[in-house]
């Protein structure tokens, strides 16, 4: 099993400098509110969701009074659901992972969209029939369903010990976690809520996986069965949290430097 030292050093390095330079020179709620509106855009992206950035932050400003032209309702209510899943997960970070908040961050990631994937179901609970996704059939649903407690217990006590890396953590629970694929919906970005929620609780930055890189997700997780391996998930997850903060790093570099050729 590979111990990703360099991966680790790398990040280590690059996370050292954009909680300075980033994290800490922004008021929280901002920083807060600016991850909400990335990370709901492309989680539900991942799903097919069409709305853009800039969508997504008028939704959040404004509400239903002012759904962006040429988006669905359905979209709207499952990027307003979004919102709450990601509130509650940032408001309870220090609720221990157990059933209670898995369900809880389900519930809400499928609140007002369900009925329209899976009329018979109800949010929070798990499945009741054998899942597929794309070209995967799942296992036998009441088996898979019956190993999430130990998921969870066993992730917990990892956490309260920090007994890998946090990025390590959190990608190899979301590998596990999606092939259980517990509820009827949502279980795609109830993963990625929860696999934040580690790295939060742990004091690190949280990790959004961009649309583009969709595909290149999808085969990362499709390699846990066809090469009984996590390691590409643990490997994708490190290289997108770091260029997240590379991109954000020199954004700002940019910025701050563009306009000095204006001042007199």
């Amino acid at each position: 099993m590979m111990s990703f030292e360099k991966e680790i050093n790398e990040y280590e390095r690059l996370r050292a400098t954009y909680q300075a330079e980033v994290i800490d020179k922004m008021e929280r709620e901002e920083y807060r509110q600016f991850n909400e509106v990335l990370f709901s855009t492309h989680s539900c992206a991942i799903e097919g969701n069409s709305f853009s950035v800039d969508d997504t932050r008028e939704l959040k400003e404004k509400g239903l009074g002012m759904i962006p032209a040429g988006k669905t309702l359905y979209e709207a209510f499952e990027m307003l659901d979004h919102f709450q899943a990601y509130e509650y997960v940032l408001d309870h970070i220090d609720h221990p992972l157990d059933e209670e908040f898995l369900k809880e961050v389900n519930r809400r990631v499928t609140l007002h969209t369900i009925a329209y994937r899976a009329p018979d179901a109800t949010p929070g609970q798990y499945t009741t029939t054998d899942m597929a996704a794309g070209d995967t059939v799942f296992g036998d649903h009441g088996q898979l369903v019956a190993r999430v407690p130990q998921l969870l217990a066993s992730t917990e006590r990892a956490i309260v010990a920090a007994a890998a890396h946090p990025m390590v953590l959190a990608a190899r629970f979301h590998g596990f976690y999606e092939y259980l694929h517990p509820f009827r919906d949502g279980n795609g970005r109830t993963g990625r809520l929860l696999s934040n929620y580690i790295l939060l609780r742990m004091h690190h930055p949280l990790l959004i996986i961009p649309a583009t890189s969709r595909q290149e997700y999808i085969a990362a997780l499709r390699m846990i069965r066809t090469e009984a391996t996590d390691e590409h998930l643990v490997s994708f997850f490190f290289k997108e949290a770091m260029r997240r903060m590379t991109d954000e790093l020199a954004q700002k570099e940019s910025n701050t430097q563009r306009f000095k050729m204006f001042l007199f």
